[in-house]
C-alpha cells in the first residue's frame, strides 16, 4: 500500500517541476497547470495552495494575491455546495504569473509546511467529510470574502483560517478544522463589530 505524501512534498514536487518545465527568467505559469498538479489530493491541497501565499509571513510577488483571492472565494463556494471537481473560468485558468517568482515563494514555504506537519494528525475525522464539508465551504468563502476589504492583515488572518481547515481536511485532522474556523470567524466578528475604519486604527495603533 503507497504512503500518501504529505503537503510538504507535494508543494517540493511541484517546484522541482517548474524548474525543469519552466526554465527561462521570464517564464509564466498559468493557474490550469496549478489544477493540474494537485487535483489528485482535490479541494483541501488546493485550496491551502492557494492560500499560502497570503496565509504566511513571506514576501508576495506582486499581483500574486490579487490572483489568488478570486480562486479562493469560487473553490470555497464549490466546496460548500458539495462539488467533488473543482471547476474555474476558463479565462481565470489562463491567468498567468511568474514561475520564477513561483517557485521562491514555494522552496521558502516547505519548511514552514513542515513545521505545521509536525502538529497535525488524524484526529475527529468525522469534522472533516460529509455534511461538515459544506459547513467548512461556508465558512472559508466568508473569510475570503474578507480578503477584499483594505484593511491591515486582511490576506493573513483569512487566509490563515482558510490554510488550517485545508489541511485538516487533507489529513482528517478535525481540531485543525475547528483552528481554522475560529480564527477566521473571530476575524469577521471583529470586522462585523468594530467595522473597517475601527479596526484599521486598531491595528495602526498597535503596529
Amino acid at each position: 500500500m503507497n504512503t500518501v505524501r504529505s503537503l510538504s512534498e507535494l508543494l517540493a514536487d511541484f517546484s522541482l517541476q517548474l524548474q525543469e518545465k519552466h526554465k527561462e527568467d521570464k517564464a509564466r505559469v498559468d493557474i490550469a497547470e496549478i489544477l493540474d498538479a494537485f487535483h489528485e489530493r482535490g479541494f483541501g491541497v488546493i485550496l491551502f495552495f492557494f492560500a499560502l501565499p497570503m496565509a504566511l509571513p513571506l514576501p508576495v510577488p506582486p499581483g500574486i494575491n490579487v490572483l489568488l483571492a478570486s480562486p479562493l472565494i469560487l473553490l470555497t463556494a464549490q466546496q460548500m455546495l458539495g462539488r467533488h471537481e473543482i471547476w474555474l473560468p476558463e479565462k481565470m485558468r489562463r491567468k498567468t504569473f511568474s514561475a520564477r517568482s513561483l517557485r521562491t515563494m514555494l522552496n521558502k514555504a516547505v519548511p514552514w509546511v513542515q513545521k505545521i506537519e509536525l502538529l497535525v494528525r488524524p484526529r475527529l475525522g468525522f469534522l472533516t467529510q460529509g455534511v461538515t464539508s459544506n459547513f467548512i465551504g461556508l465558512a472559508g468563502l466568508l473569510m475570503a470574502l474578507t480578503i477584499c476589504i483594505p484593511v491591515p492583515l486582511t490576506n493573513t488572518v483569512p487566509s490563515l483560517g482558510i490554510a488550517c481547515m485545508a489541511i485538516g481536511v487533507v489529513m482528517r485532522d478535525g481540531l485543525a478544522v475547528l483552528a481554522g474556523a475560529a480564527i477566521g470567524l473571530l476575524w469577521i466578528s471583529l470586522l462585523v463589530f468594530l467595522g473597517e475604519a475601527g479596526l484599521r486604527f486598531v491595528i495602526e495603533s498597535v503596529l
